[in-house]
């Protein structure tokens, strides 16, 4: 016999904006029409063996009951050795180094940790997907400046630059946080130390914060030098920086990232985490911690990337398709508005669906990236992927 059915309770919405991300349809329209998928951004190559096998032996050293809630000391002091070396500055691995489930849970979090309703955060778009929901999941207001889209003589973006006029304008007493990533997704540019100078010079005096989302920060090329917020001590004194083991260790899946700040912001970062996710996986923070003691794994990570860029990029340049600079992260994005076909004027989301059903190759629209989408006939590939598949890839794109 049927059971009556019961309504369920009408309740508003935290997120009444959000549907599936662009990320998840795509992915899913490659799917369906067995397309290559270059536009989520992760690897479709395998890890490195060995940090399996330091992850495997954690596991049958019966690493596996919750590790301390800030995670396990070897790691966190990893961590510290690594930036010290790198840029130049001394977190206290007890205090100022906390192991997240990934970069995004460390970028909610530090947001929920310093963000109050009416609260303002500035971010800078196109950006990633995930800053707007966790600022208003804390109650605070996004306000948000756009990139400068330069252009050349016929009107196509060829480049993006920081928009310090409208950032400046943007900071008053009312904003608590600024967010920043570099390398930056989607389009891959950076932020020079000149850059760290200037926004150092914005908030000087005031009590605003910065969120530096560096996740891509191994992957910067052609012998240019990561920026990080931890090498400009004026910042680092406000700032969380955020990273991530997933992007750089290629093991996307195991959601597993660091927030470092000073002690005081960290206190606070912590109550949350504690109440948000607790801690993180122990058998791969033992691994990881292993693994990170080779700084190799993570220093030969820019010639890795690099070469497959450029091996995307010269087979890219066979196609109609106009390249972008790409100086950093595994993303390339291209300018479609001068292909010879009725598509080039197609908004960029329907451009992107096209291709992935009719070329066979999946992209991302830089317009998803923008809260109203700003369209600018620029899409994003991601080559992150084994030789054979970019190859695959080239060879239907240079169709168009």
């Amino acid at each position: 016999m049927r059971q009556k059915s019961h309504p369920t309770p009408v309740f508003p919405s935290r997120l009444p904006d959000v549907g599936t991300t662009v990320f998840t349809v795509m992915s899913a329209l490659a799917s369906k029409h067995q397309a290559i998928n270059l536009g989520q951004g992760f690897p479709d190559f395998p890890c490195d063996r060995e940090l399996i096998s330091q992850v495997n032996a954690a596991m049958l050293a019966d690493h596996n009951q919750y590790p301390p809630m800030a995670g396990i000391t070897e790691l966190r002091q990893g961590i510290a050795q690594k930036i010290s070396a790198l840029y130049g500055h001394d977190y206290d691995p007890d205090t100022e180094i906390t192991i997240t489930a990934g970069g995004t849970q460390g970028i909610m979090t530090a947001i929920l940790s310093c963000v109050s309703p009416g609260d303002e955060v500035v971010i800078i778009e196109p950006a990633y997907d995930s800053y707007r929901p966790s600022i208003d999941l804390a109650g605070g207001k996004t306000v948000a400046v756009s990139l400068i889209a330069k252009r050349d003589d016929q009107g196509d973006v060829h480049s993006y630059g920081l928009p310090w006029d409208d950032l400046a304008k943007a900071i008053n007493p009312k904003t608590r946080l600024i967010i920043i990533n570099t390398p930056h997704n989607p389009t891959g540019m950076i932020w020079e130390k000149t850059d760290l100078d200037r926004l150092a010079n914005l908030v000087r005096g005031s009590d605003t914060l910065i969120l530096s989302d560096e996740v891509y920060e191994h992957m910067v090329f052609d012998g240019q030098h990561h920026a990080s917020i931890a090498s400009h001590p004026e910042l680092a004194a406000r700032s969380f920086l955020i990273s991530s083991f997933g992007k750089t260790y290629h093991v996307t899946g195991w959601k597993i990232g660091f927030v470092a700040a000073p002690a005081r912001m960290m206190q606070e970062f912590r109550k949350v985490h504690q109440f948000n996710v607790f801690t993180v996986n122990t058998p791969m923070q033992y691994g990881l911690a292993q693994y990170l003691q080779n700084p190799d794994h993570y220093l030969g990570l820019a010639a890795f990337y690099q070469a497959k860029r450029d091996y995307f990029r010269d087979g890219l340049k066979q196609t109609g398709l106009k390249l972008l600079p790409a100086p950093a992260s595994y993303f390339q994005c291209v300018n479609y508005t001068k292909l010879d076909r009725p598509q080039a004027k197609m908004n960029e989301a329907d451009f992107c669906t096209w291709l992935t059903t009719e070329i066979g190759v999946a992209a991302i629209p830089v317009s998803a990236f923008y809260a109203k989408p700003v369209e600018s006939g620029v899409i994003r590939f991601c080559f992150a992927k084994q030789e054979q598949t970019l190859l695959a890839a080239l060879q239907r794109l240079q169709t168009l």
